[in-house]
C-alpha cells in the first residue's frame, strides 16, 4: 500500500528554532541548525566555510550551502539528476555519493575517478538513478568529511512500497570536534590512546581479582601489556574531543520531530560520523527494521540496533500515548551520546537514559578463543595455516612493522549483537537478522575467492590491508562481469566498516548462503566475513575502511574493473 505521509522532516524550521532559543531551551548553531531540503533533478551545491557554535566556543565548519549537515537531497528513482558542485574553499574538494550506482567519473574520489574540484572551480555530476532508499553524501578529499561536508539523500521509489506510515523523518548522526581534523590525526599518530579516558583502574583490577582470581587476572593484564593495547580502546576518538550530533544539533539542542498518538513514523537512520559507531534505541518503543543500506529487508522488530559508520537503516515506529520519547544514540565506547526527541509538540522532552556500562574487550572478542594472545614479534615465522583450526595469514604480515597482532580463530559472529550489547535485556539487531526479500540477485557461484586481512599497528596508528598501506599496494583487479567472493579477516582489535564503491556487497552466512545486499560491511574484531561481488561497473573504484582516520593512514585499496 502507498504510504500517506503528512509531513517530511529533516531539521525543523528556523522559526521554531528561534522560538526555543528565545526561551533559553536551545542554543542556535548559526545557519548550521537550519537544515534544508532540496528536491528535483537539478541542484547547485556550494562547499564553503560557515561560523558555528556547537560547544559554546565559536568555530568554523566546512559546509554545503551554508548548513551543517548539508541539505537533504530528495530524488526519484529513474530520474537523471545533475548537480553542479562549486568550490568556495582555498583547497581542493569533492563529493562522493555513498552507495549510489553510477559511472566511475561521477563517483567523486580524487585521484581515481576524477581530479577533484580546484579552489574556485566546479564539477558537474550527472547520473541516472537505478535505486531507491536512504543514502548519504560526503567529501572524499582529505579530512573534510570530519569538518562538516556531508548530508542525507532520500530516493523515492518508482513503485509503491509495502509499508504504511504517516510521517517520514531523517535522523543523521555525526561527530564534531572543536579541534581541527588535522590536529586530531596528529594527536593519534603521537599517542593512539590519547582520547581513551576509560582505561582500567586499580578498582577494576580488584574487582577482576574477586571475579576471576589473582592468577587469571594478572595473566590477562600481562597479555594486554605485551600487546601494548587496552581492552577499553574501542574508539580512537571519544567524547573527550567529540560532541555527538543529531541533524547538526548537540544533545542539549534537543532536535525534535513530531508525531500524533497512534501514528506510524518512518525514521531514516544515517551514520554520517567520521569515527563513531552508534547504538540507537527509543526507550518505550520498538523498532521494525524495513531497510538496510537503502535496500528493503524482511521486516524484523528489535529494541535496539548498532549503526556502523556509513551504514543506514530505515525503521518503522508505532508511537504510543506519551507526550514525548527520547531518540537515543550512545557511542559504542559509552563516552557520550547523540539525542533528540520524538514529541507531540516542540519543546517537549522525555527522560534521557544514562549510557550503558563501559564495555571491555576479551581475548575471544579478538578472535583468540581461549588462547593467550601474542604480539606480532612472537608470531613471526609461525606457519598458522598448518596449525589445526588456526587462521592462515598472508606472508606480507610476517615481520611487518605495520602489523601488531593477528587473529588466530576468527568467526563470522553474524548473530552476535557486538561488544557492549550482549545480554543487556534488550532485543538487539544482528546481521543474522537481516534477510533480503529476494534471492541472490546474481545467482552465479563465484568464479574465484579473494581473501584480505584488515591490519594495523595501534601504537603507530597505522592501518592497512594485508599489512600493505595504500601507497604501496597494487590495485585489486576484477574482470568486467565476473562474480567473486571477498573474504575479510579482521586481524585488529578495532571494528572496521568496509565500503566498496560502485558495486554491491552480497553478504553471506557462515555456509555461503546469500543473506542481504549492502554497500558497507561491518567487521568486528576477530571476525571473518564473506560477501559476493559482481564486477558490473567498469573503472577505478575506492575500497576502504570508512573510519576516516584509518582510511587516511592506509586502510584503502583501489579496485580496478577492466574488460
Amino acid at each position: 500500500m502507498l504510504r500517506n505521509p503528512t509531513r517530511r522532516t529533516f531539521v525543523k524550521g528556523l522559526g521554531a528554532a528561534t522560538t526555543l532559543a528565545g526561551l533559553g531551551l536551545w542554543r542556535p548553531l548559526a545557519q548550521a541548525s537550519e537544515g534544508r531540503e532540496l528536491a528535483g533533478q537539478h541542484f547547485e551545491l556550494f562547499i564553503g566555510q560557515t561560523p558555528v557554535n556547537i560547544t559554546g566556543r565559536p568555530r568554523t565548519a566546512l559546509t554545503i550551502n551554508g548548513s551543517l549537515p548539508g541539505p537533504l537531497l530528495r530524488w526519484r528513482e529513474g530520474d537523471t539528476v545533475t548537480l553542479r558542485v562549486r568550490n568556495r574553499l582555498d583547497q581542493d574538494t569533492s563529493i562522493h555519493w555513498h552507495g549510489i550506482l553510477l559511472p566511475a567519473n561521477m563517483d567523486g574520489v580524487p585521484g581515481l575517478s576524477f581530479a577533484g574540484i580546484a579552489p574556485g572551480g566546479d564539477y558537474l555530476y550527472r547520473f541516472t538513478l537505478r535505486q531507491s532508499g536512504t543514502y548519504w553524501y560526503h567529501s572524499h578529499s582529505g579530512l573534510q568529511e570530519q569538518a562538516g561536508v556531508y548530508g542525507a539523500i532520500v530516493i523515492e521509489p518508482r513503485e509503491p512500497e509495502p509499508h504504511v506510515y504517516q510521517r517520514d523523518h531523517v535522523l543523521l548522526f555525526s561527530d564534531w570536534s572543536d579541534q581541527a581534523p588535522e590536529a586530531l590525526l596528529a594527536t593519534l599518530k603521537k599517542q593512539s590512546d590519547a582520547f581513551n579516558y576509560h582505561k582500567r583502574t586499580l578498582g577494576d583490577f580488584v574487582s577482576d581479582v574477586a571475579d576471576k582470581g589473582w592468577s587469571n587476572t594478572v595473566d590477562e593484564r600481562l597479555v594486554w601489556a605485551r600487546m601494548r593495547m587496552s581492552p577499553t580502546d574501542l574508539a580512537d576518538i571519544s567524547a573527550a574531543s567529540y560532541t555527538y550530533l543529531l541533524n547538526g544539533q548537540p544533545p542539549d539542542g534537543n532536535f525534535t520531530c513530531l508525531f500524533q498518538p497512534g501514528e506510524t513514523v518512518r525514521l531514516r537512520l544515517i551514520n554520517a560520523s567520521a569515527m563513531t559507531y552508534f547504538d540507537f534505541r527509543i526507550p518505550g518503543l520498538t523498532l521494525t527494521v524495513i531497510a538496510a543500506d537503502g535496500l528493503p529487508v524482511t521486516p524484523v522488530t528489535v529494541d535496539e540496533l548498532r549503526i556502523a559508520v556509513a551504514e543506514t537503516y530505515d525503521v518503522l515506529v508505532t508511537v504510543g500515548d506519551l507526550p514525548a520519547y527520547t531518540l537515543f544514540a550512545q557511542s559504542m565506547d559509552r563516552s557520550g551520546y547523540a539525542r533528540g526527541t520524538l514529541a507531540r509538540a516542540m519543546g517537549l522532552q522525555a527522560v534521557v537514559p544514562a549510557p550503558d556500562p563501559r564495555p571491555v574487550l576479551s581475548m575471544a572478542d579478538m578472535g583468540h578463543g581461549n588462547m593467550a594472545a601474542m604480539d606480532h614479534s612472537n608470531m613471526a615465522g609461525m606457519d598458522h595455516a598448518s596449525m589445526s583450526g588456526m587462521q592462515g595469514h598472508p606472508a606480507s604480515e610476517t615481520g611487518n612493522p605495520l602489523v601488531d597482532m593477528q587473529t588466530m580463530a576468527p568467526r563470522a559472529n553474524l548473530a552476535d549483537p557486538g561488544i557492549g550489547l550482549r545480554d543487556n535485556g534488550r532485543r538487539v539487531l544482528t546481521y543474522a537478522d537481516l534477510r533480503s526479500p529476494y534471492p541472490d540477485p546474481d545467482g552465479r557461484e563465484p568464479s574465484r575467492d579473494i581473501e584480505l586481512h584488515l591490519t594495523g599497528h595501534m601504537e603507530r596508528f597505522a592501518w592497512s590491508f594485508d599489512g600493505v598501506k595504500f601507497s604501496d599496494a597494487a590495485p585489486l583487479r576484477l574482470t568486467y562481469g565476473e562474480r567473486v567472493r571477498i573474504t575479510l579477516v579482521n586481524d585488529t582489535m578495532m571494528t572496521h566498516p568496509i565500503h566498496l564503491h560502485g558495486m554491491w556487497s552480497d553478504l553471506e552466512d557462515e555456509h555461503g548462503r546469500f543473506l542481504v545486499r549492502k554497500h558497507t560491511v561491518d567487521m568486528p574484531p576477530g571476525s571473518r566475513r564473506s560477501y559476493r561481488v559482481t564486477a558490473d561497473a567498469l573503472g577505478r573504484w575506492a575500497y576502504h575502511c570508512h573510519l576516516l582516520y584509518h582510511m587516511e593512514t592506509g586502510m584503502f585499496r583501489e579496485v580496478r574493473v577492466d574488460e
